[in-house]
């Protein structure tokens, strides 16, 4: 069904015109599009008459604007009504003149017209346009490796340890338990501890050839209409990791991963006391080793992971931690980065956000809606106004393989030597050297 006389976004009218330039009737594109032929026709001719700039003038009533047929009395009853009231939208508000005895011979203003009489008067909130992540197509893995899950479990609370979160990885095809981190003292794991276990499992196993991830903030930008991706999505995709997120949040979707949870709290902390928080990884790893290696699956006729799939023991794909920052393609986040774009309201000192970097464009952009692209020759953000009669290049922030590789920055891997008390990021390098070496420092 269509949209009616809903106002259209500026992302819609872009796809309209986007779809037209490429040869997609009217009638197809309303179809897709969920919108009337109408509206379609309407803005394919005004972007074939005025190009980019005719998509966005503005629309609605004439110069007498938003409910300029009703009388002065109702009007200002709105106004005073949303002023004492700024909580209540246009429906409640209808529902209230429908109460109020001076206006029960009166036509009421619809929904619609009453919304646009509260933009007009500014008492609406921005709201950015949508525009989802570019991710590559996930047939069902065929082979250990093609495809691993990575989540991390709520915080638990274990004795001699503390509060944990423990990440798991799983390979789903091979049932294979790729790797468990425990992170201590934490509520939730961040980036830093993600790449962490991510780079020890890697050490063992190599290289997936995909990860898939839930929408979590560490991996999502689950804030925003169209969400800009997080380092760590970044820094998969410069390792030659694809990445794909989850469609629909309900735990079927990481089945694998959701069983490994209790799996795994099963094997290595249920009723369990620890002598301290260093026990608690050697733990895990000996308990994954034990369940890759002797536990019998049901799933696998008996046999352990690696019994049943010898292949698992490795991708085929390695990994060196000293050899990362050669390992790490940017132009293939440059390329990726360039299928997407992003819409960010500019604020009143001309400044939006872009993953966790702000961006200026200057006062003359205060307060509208700016359209972003990437452009993978230059590494610039360019920035379009609504109307398409303005841009500005702005060089992106946060690119460099340093950026990407945070914390544990492996170009400075042999030379590393920590003060008491150690940090949390020293310990996360402590473990992950211990994973290289075999031995503690």
């Amino acid at each position: 069904m269509g949209q009616g006389n809903r106002r259209t976004t500026l992302q819609k009218r872009l796809e309209i015109w986007e779809r037209a330039e490429q040869g997609e009737c009217d009638t197809a594109i309303a179809a897709a599009m969920r919108l009337s032929p109408m509206t379609v026709r309407k803005w394919r001719r005004r972007a074939q008459r005025q190009g980019r700039a005719g998509l966005g003038s503005q629309i609605g009533r004439p110069k007498s604007g938003p409910l300029g047929t009703s009388s002065p009395e109702l009007r200002q009853t709105v106004r005073q009504m949303r002023s004492e009231q700024p909580g209540w939208g246009p429906i409640t508000l209808r529902l209230e003149l429908a109460e109020d005895l001076h206006f029960q011979e009166h036509k009421l203003p619809s929904r619609s017209r009453l919304a646009a009489f509260l933009k007009a008067g500014g008492w609406t909130r921005h709201y950015e346009r949508h525009s989802d992540l570019v991710q590559p197509a996930a047939p069902a893995p065929a082979a250990p490796h093609a495809e691993w899950e990575m989540d991390a479990q709520g915080v638990r609370q274990i004795v001699g340890v503390g509060r944990v979160s423990v990440i798991n990885i799983g390979d789903p095809y091979s049932h294979l338990r790729v790797g468990s981190l425990g992170c201590l003292a934490k509520s939730k794991a961040d980036t830093p501890d993600y790449q962490l276990a991510l780079r020890r499992v890697f050490l063992r196993f190599g290289l997936p050839a995909r990860l898939s991830l839930d929408h979590d903030s560490a991996f999502f930008d689950n804030t925003s209409g169209s969400p800009f991706p997080s380092r760590l999505h970044l820094w998969l995709i410069a390792i030659g990791v694809e990445v794909h997120f989850i469609t629909e949040a309900r735990p079927t979707e990481h089945g694998f991963i959701e069983r490994t949870h209790q799996v795994v709290d099963h094997q290595a902390t249920t009723g369990q006391e620890f002598t301290g928080p260093q026990a608690l990884q050697p733990r895990l790893d000996q308990r994954l080793d034990f369940l890759n290696g002797r536990y019998p699956s049901r799933a696998l006729a008996g046999q352990p992971p690696l019994l049943a799939h010898p292949t698992a023991m490795h991708s085929g794909r390695d990994y060196r931690p000293e050899q990362e920052a050669e390992l790490l393609d940017l132009q293939r986040v440059y390329d990726y980065l360039a299928q997407n774009r992003w819409f960010r309201q500019v604020t009143a000192m001309g400044q939006f956000t872009l993953g966790t970097y702000r961006y200026g464009l200057g006062k003359a952009w205060a307060n509208q809606q700016v359209e972003i692209t990437f452009d993978a020759q230059t590494q610039e953000f360019v920035c379009r106004s609504a109307d398409g009669q303005c841009t500005q290049r702005l060089q992106a922030k946060g690119l460099t393989k340093t950026d990407l590789m945070g914390e544990l920055d492996m170009a400075q891997f042999p030379n590393y030597q920590y003060a008491f008390p150690w940090t949390a990021s020293a310990c996360r390098q402590n473990l992950f050297h211990q994973e290289v070496a075999g031995t503690p420092l």
